[in-house]
């Protein structure tokens, strides 16, 4: 078997393990609720790609999980493990719903949507901003920076919410002002109406692409990168290593509040406690089974968004607190194939390097 065969294998390890556990799981969890598992897992099927409304949904459901597999993975590059999606995603869209309350209601769109975004991402830049720092400065581990500021960030959101922003008795900010909400897809596409898929479907594609092109073809995106490979070379070639580790959480928290541009934007037209609750532990998994690759991790989105419809549909035969299992269990099995996988490779590249000596 020829090396390129072998590591095309070794790249279908992990989707194909994913795949292979969520079509298992939810047969045995058909069976121990008493449904039978063909006929649950046909459900499924149709429900989230049998018709466009169900694709339209899971295109909804990917959108945000896309934007925080790519923040994910971003801060990876650079080394660092971005555990704090979640609380970045709350601050930045709390932070861009308030601006998009307060906007002039004859703003025009194509401003008072950018106005809007650059908000959300300059709040969730500011807050993994400072774990960033934290780790250039202190040396604290950005796991557990990110994860007391996700802590930081479930109380602040909730104080501001319930003691100022939150309409009386509910848990909601008013609603956007109409000039920044995202128009859905069904204004193009009849066939996708009564789905809650937006413009920022589209945008999230452009965000990906313009990321690892600016990775691959900018001096400071390759820098960026070699940061993550060998911080000692890089400070020895004269690459500021930790402004570098800054920059890479500051942008990974950026594009991670961009998450709100679906929820907030183009589904609810307002913000309320709980909203993109799970989405930036779902962007950790998209972008280890996304592996570092642009197509990879919009496959991840794609597939994580399936379960997330598939759990809707099948909900009256099987309880959506399994279907939580389901997702569960196919992370573990990403995180075990993905460590074998890894393992695997440097096998054959000690392996090839013995045999090149």
């Amino acid at each position: 078997m020829s090396d390129k065969l072998q590591a095309w294998l070794l790249e279908l390890r992990t989707p194909l393990a994913a795949v292979a556990t969520a079509v298992l799981v939810l047969n045995l969890l058909s069976w121990g609720f008493g449904e039978a598992p063909w006929a649950t897992l046909l459900t499924a099927a149709a429900g989230s790609w049998g018709t466009v409304y169900g694709i339209g949904q899971v295109l909804f459901k990917a959108t945000p999980l896309l934007l925080a597999g790519i923040a994910v993975d971003l801060a990876l590059r650079a080394g660092l493990f971005n555990i704090g999606v979640e609380g970045q995603i709350a601050i930045g869209s709390l932070a861009g719903t308030l601006v998009a309350i307060v906007l002039p209601p004859g703003l025009p769109t194509i401003v008072a949507v950018p106005i809007t975004l650059v908000a959300a991402a300059a709040s969730g830049a500011l807050w993994a901003g400072v774990a960033g720092w934290m780790r250039a400065r202190f040396g604290a581990h950005e796991v557990i920076t990110t994860i007391m500021l996700n802590r930081i960030a479930d109380a602040l959101v909730a104080m501001i919410m319930t003691s100022w922003l939150a309409l009386p008795g509910t848990v909601r900010t008013p609603d956007i002002a109409p000039s920044t909400s995202l128009p859905r897809l069904e204004a193009l596409f009849d066939a996708l109406s009564g789905s809650a898929v937006s413009w920022a479907f589209p945008a999230s594609l452009l965000v990906l692409v313009g990321v690892y092109g600016w990775l691959r073809h900018s001096r400071l995106g390759r820098e960026l990168v070699w940061v993550g490979h060998n911080e000692k070379a890089c400070a020895a070639e004269g690459i500021p290593v930790g402004r570098r580790k800054i920059l890479a959480m500051a942008l990974s928290g950026a594009i991670a509040a961009l998450a709100m541009a679906g929820m907030v934007l183009g589904y609810k037209g307002y913000y309320e406690i709980g909203l993109g609750a799970g989405v930036g532990f779902g962007g950790i998994a998209v972008a280890f089974l996304g592996r570092g690759r642009p197509l990879g991790l919009l496959l991840a989105a794609l597939v994580f968004g399936t379960l997330a419809q598939a759990g809707l549909v099948i909900n009256a035969k099987v309880p959506k607190e399994a279907t939580g299992i389901l997702e569960a269990v196919v992370i573990i099995t990403i995180a075990l194939s993905s460590r074998a996988a890894a393992k695997d490779a440097q096998r054959r590249a000690a392996s090839a390097s013995k045999g090149a000596a």
